[in-house]
């Protein structure tokens, strides 16, 4: 019997994946692989806490395959190199997959596509991560968007995304050689500071589904403002699911339409407006290939970043800035691989604007401490902060960690849950003022650090 490959990338699920549903329409033997590339040119090695996550989703979707008749091809290796041999071994005729949108990506799957059309194989791809393609979202002279609330408004005057596809009832095919999954060393073991991301999370489709059913249960209602509330269980938390394909936007696009009535609209209409930010940074890493490493803004290039000591550097890593909203979200981040995004925009602004320290280095310890980190996501909402990028926060928008705390953790009900040093202390908020044992001094003057940012802005204007 003709064979089909399915190539998963960040698609790892069985329900709304149209190249798996093709494939298993198809009426052909099916095989299902997963490549580890670590070794494509301009492929960005997973940071650790992504590790840990795709070991733990690989493995939940090995399970499920299985329980369809199948299983998860495994290897290692040049993606062109790696799926040209799987082709050749189990004897496919058509190779599909559903698209990526990094440039390096987006050239190994056009090699691909290339080699299969030279070898008599059939190869298409299919659009399965984001709910408009990039190039389909244009400005009225047919360039992209580089403000948000066009970009979505456009968006939304589209057609609506289509509904989701049911996953392959059964799926049967030839059984080939797999790595095993332990021997790819995913997990962290110096240190072992994965404990916290088991206590909070499900990798895998059944914990997306359950975490968007949960959401839509009880925390929509009220999510245009419990949102904005760290100690609060008031966002969606689905950021890692969507990273890896787990779920797809289609799914939570329509379950959070489906469930919409007068009293929850607001806070349906905002949630969908989150989903937006995330296609609008695909687009704009889809148009600016190195979005991680370069300035959006050019004229940021010239910008006086100065070099932190490596100890002033780990006191904003690890949470010991003597500023309790800063090290509550450092500390939450190093625990549980997450951190609530009022927190991250203050704890990024932090690191630019009070510390003067250029926002890749700050890119690079959530790219590698997010359980979220994406290509496109992590960078573009870093230059937001850094007013670098697009539709981003001017320079001059400095998050006051105080004020911040104050205003969105009035009680410390968060504070205290990540910096235990704060019970009982007289002034959560700005501890310096009477003092807390164990908990360490500010490390910069609000005042004169904000100061000291400004002037950089200022002279990098007069440029």
């Amino acid at each position: 019997m003709a064979v089909t490959l399915v190539w998963l990338r960040d698609d790892l699920r069985l329900e709304d994946n149209p190249a798996l549903c093709a494939a298993a329409q198809s009426g052909n033997d099916v095989v299902v692989c997963y490549v580890l590339d670590e070794k494509s040119k301009g492929v960005r090695p997973l940071g650790g806490a992504t590790r840990w996550w795709l070991h733990h989703s690989l493995e939940a979707l090995g399970g499920a395959l299985d329980r369809k008749g199948s299983q998860l091809v495994l290897r290692t290796g040049a993606a062109d190199s790696t799926i040209q041999h799987l082709v050749e071994e189990s004897g496919a005729e058509t190779v599909l997959w559903n698209r990526r949108y990094g440039k390096a990506e987006r050239e190994i799957d056009a090699g691909i596509k290339a080699w299969c059309g030279d070898n008599g194989v059939h190869a298409q791809s299919f659009q399965a991560n984001l709910l408009f393609e990039p190039w389909e979202i244009t400005t009225g002279s047919g360039g992209p968007y580089k403000v948000f609330t066009p970009f979505w408004r456009s968006c939304m005057d589209q057609p609506s995304p289509r509904k989701p596809l049911d996953p392959p009832k059964s799926l049967s095919g030839p059984r080939l050689a797999t790595d095993e999954l332990a021997e790819w060393d995913l997990l962290p073991t110096r240190p072992d500071w994965a404990e916290g991301l088991r206590e909070t999370w499900t990798p895998g489709e059944a914990g997306a589904h359950t975490r968007l059913d949960d959401f839509l249960d009880s925390a929509v209602d009220g999510y245009s403002d419990a949102r904005e509330r760290p100690a609060v269980e008031g966002t969606s938390r689905l950021s890692p699911h969507l990273r890896f394909g787990e779920i797809s936007p289609f799914q939570v696009w329509h379950a959070a339409q489906d469930c919409r009535n007068a009293s929850i609209a607001r806070d349906v209409t905002v949630f969908g407006t989150e989903v937006g930010w995330r296609e609008f940074c695909w687009q704009l890493l889809y148009h600016n290939p190195d979005l991680a490493t370069v300035n959006y803004r050019r004229e940021f290039d010239a910008f006086a970043w100065e070099k932190p000591s490596a100890d002033e550097l780990r006191s904003w890593q690890r949470g010991s800035t003597g500023f309790p909203l800063i090290d509550a979200g450092m500390r939450q981040l190093w625990d549980t691989g997450w951190m609530h995004n009022r927190v991250r925009m203050a704890a990024a602004s932090f690191l630019i604007k009070n510390m003067m320290v250029d926002w890749r280095v700050g890119e690079e310890w959530f790219w590698d401490t997010l359980v979220d980190a994406d290509a496109a996501n992590n960078p573009a909402n870093w230059q937001w902060v850094a007013g670098s990028g697009a539709d981003a926060s001017p320079y001059f928008r400095i998050f006051n960690p105080v004020t911040q705390s104050k205003k969105f953790d009035d009680d410390g009900a968060y504070l205290c849950r990540w910096v235990p040093e704060l019970r009982g202390a007289a002034n959560i908020h700005e501890p310096w003022k009477t003092g807390v044992k164990g908990y360490p001094e500010p490390l910069v003057d609000l005042k004169e650090s904000r100061e000291r940012a400004l002037s950089a802005y200022q002279d990098l204007r007069g440029r």
